[in-house]
């Protein structure tokens, strides 16, 4: 009995390097192939498709555990931007940010929109929405963001633009290099006040993000 019970912590440590290994083998999979299937993504991680069926029933299963691991390691950037200051720039900051991120991992996206589904991965976003509606609320209390439109509307925009951008940067109708400044000032006009004059977004990014479109 003794016996079997030491074998549990290394049962359970073998079981998590298993799942961390399909978890990154997934990851580098789907980037390359957003229709990656199961054999390629455990022949990659080097286990047996039952091993991994064992730990993620189905393939949509498996996609979703990879989205949920790659948000929760985004937060970590997305947590170190400043959002203080004039509204306007912490959007930019905010955005050029959240762009860098969605680009990186623009093929885990369309695998994920293909597998997962719209509802789901809005769902897993919940942290994210939470932040640019309080960078919303913020800019207009300050007389800086439109207030006629709902609060949810503007939050779906922002993802909506980010996702549709890596879109159309995958189908080549959009420049990488000006992917930047397209998203920023497509999403700075959509949120100034009626009121305030549409600001130039390029001061407030970084040198190598000022490209014009």
């Amino acid at each position: 009995m003794a016996g079997t019970d030491a074998k549990k912590p290394r049962q359970r440590a073998d079981a998590r390097r298993n799942i961390e290994a399909i978890l990154d083998a997934a990851l580098a999979c789907l980037a390359r192939d957003p229709d990656a299937s199961v054999g390629d993504i455990a022949r990659t991680a080097g286990v047996g498709r039952i091993t991994l069926y064992g730990h993620f029933p189905t393939r949509a299963d498996l996609v979703d555990a990879v989205f949920a691991r790659t948000l929760a390691e985004a937060q970590q950037t997305l947590d170190a931007v400043d959002l203080t200051g004039d509204p306007r720039a912490a959007l930019a900051r905010l955005v050029a940010s959240s762009w860098q991120i969605v680009n990186r991992h623009r093929a885990l996206l369309q695998a994920a929109q293909r597998t997962i589904g719209p509802d789901r991965i809005r769902d897993q976003h919940k942290i994210p929405h939470r932040r640019v509606q309080g960078l919303i609320k913020r800019g207009r209390r300050e007389g800086i963001f439109r207030d006629d439109l709902p609060t949810t509307w503007l939050v779906a925009t922002f993802h909506n633009v980010l996702h549709g951008a890596a879109e159309e940067l995958t189908a080549g109708r959009l420049n990488e290099r000006a992917a930047d400044i397209v998203i920023v000032a497509t999403l700075l006009a959509a949120f100034t006040a009626p009121s305030q004059p549409v600001p130039d977004p390029r001061p407030w990014l970084p040198n190598a993000m000022r490209h014009q479109p």
